[in-house]
């Protein structure tokens, strides 16, 4: 038995809003998790964000029914007329690395871009983008399992594995599903500020920020929840971040020999002692430089840095910008009109 899912551009019981407009592209093999993170995003009604939140559309490349992953076949109501109207539109994944890019669609990408609006992929949805010529000569990221075919296929561009996501001239380009996330996230935090970006991802239960530069793979599994005689530490430590906790008193705290100590930390945390401190460090240093106004220097001694070079340092080296770049991209608002 076949199912049938009619993709509707907007509930309509819902309140008009008036912000960008964000178009999903629908082709026949839609990538289905990708497409839901884009709705997901831009599609879900808040009430919280006030009327200039985004509106969303869908727009179907080719004549329907068009079949989608987990055997179900969407039957779209707009066609890629509804591209010529988008601030943002969001190829969310591709048939296959092999499957040519129809030129009108390429066409009408180029249209768009040139009129201003933003082109957004997904994982495989790289192809697609690099088919409009747009980021010839420029780097794009993509999921590490497609990248040799997208090199291949694309000569003129230089593929970036690692990356999560990248931009170019207002094309933007991101790895797997996860990273899609990330990427519309991002785009968020640059329409309506970091208070929208970080209830966005609140109600998608992932971290607000993961900047583009970030690996896409991890060298290592996913440690172990916490747990045993090291979680009430590090419950403690969060609690006093500021204070003095040299490896010996974190010992001392967990009743153990140092020896023991460090193994089992490591066994806990998949981190020394050391590198999980700092990394908590700037956690709190970002909530401190996002929420409030304190200077630098205020907030480097209130998580325990001591000193704003100290700060600056791990701050670069956790997440690629400085705390006033950091500041600067992330300065909450207060509501969106």
């Amino acid at each position: 038995m076949t199912l049938y899912v009619k993709i509707m551009p907007n509930d309509m019981s819902r309140p008009a809003t008036q912000g960008p407009l964000a178009v999903a592209l629908l082709y026949d093999g839609l990538c289905t998790f990708e497409f839901g993170i884009v709705a997901e995003v831009f599609g879900l009604y808040r009430p919280e964000m006030g009327p200039g939140w985004y509106r969303f559309r869908s727009a179907a490349i080719e004549p329907g029914p068009l079949r989608a992953h987990g055997g179900f076949t969407i039957a779209p109501d707009e066609g890629p007329e509804a591209i010529d109207a988008a601030d943002i539109i969001v190829v969310p994944g591709w048939k296959g690395a092999d499957v040519p890019v129809p030129e009108a669609l390429c066409a009408r990408l180029r249209a768009a871009h040139g009129r201003g609006a933003r082109l957004v992929s997904i994982c495989s949805g790289a192809f697609v983008l690099a088919a409009t010529g747009l980021l010839d000569g420029a780097t794009l990221s993509t999921h590490w399992r497609y990248a040799e075919a997208l090199r291949r296929r694309f000569p003129a561009v230089t593929v970036d594995a690692a990356s999560l996501y990248r931009e170019h001239d207002g094309v933007f380009t991101s790895a797997g599903s996860a990273a899609g996330i990330d990427l519309l996230i991002e785009i968020v935090r640059r329409d309506f500020g970091a208070e929208a970006a970080n209830s966005v991802a609140r109600r998608l239960v992932v971290p607000a920020h993961r900047s583009g530069g970030q690996a896409q793979f991890l060298e290592r599994p996913v440690p172990q929840r916490p747990t045993g005689d090291v979680a009430p530490l590090l419950d403690r430590m969060r609690e006093t971040i500021a204070g003095d906790w040299t490896t010996e008193a974190m010992a001392r705290h967990c009743r153990m020999s140092l020896r023991t100590f460090l193994r089992r930390f490591q066994d806990a945390t998949g981190m020394s002692p050391g590198d999980w401190l700092v990394s908590e460090r700037v956690e709190a240093a970002k909530n401190l430089l996002s929420s409030g106004d304190l200077a630098i220097e205020a907030v480097a001694a209130a998580v325990g840095f001591g000193s704003a070079h100290a700060l600056r340092h791990h701050f670069r080296t956790k997440i690629g910008l400085t705390p006033t770049e950091y500041r600067s991209r992330f300065v909450r608002v207060e509501r969106l009109v």
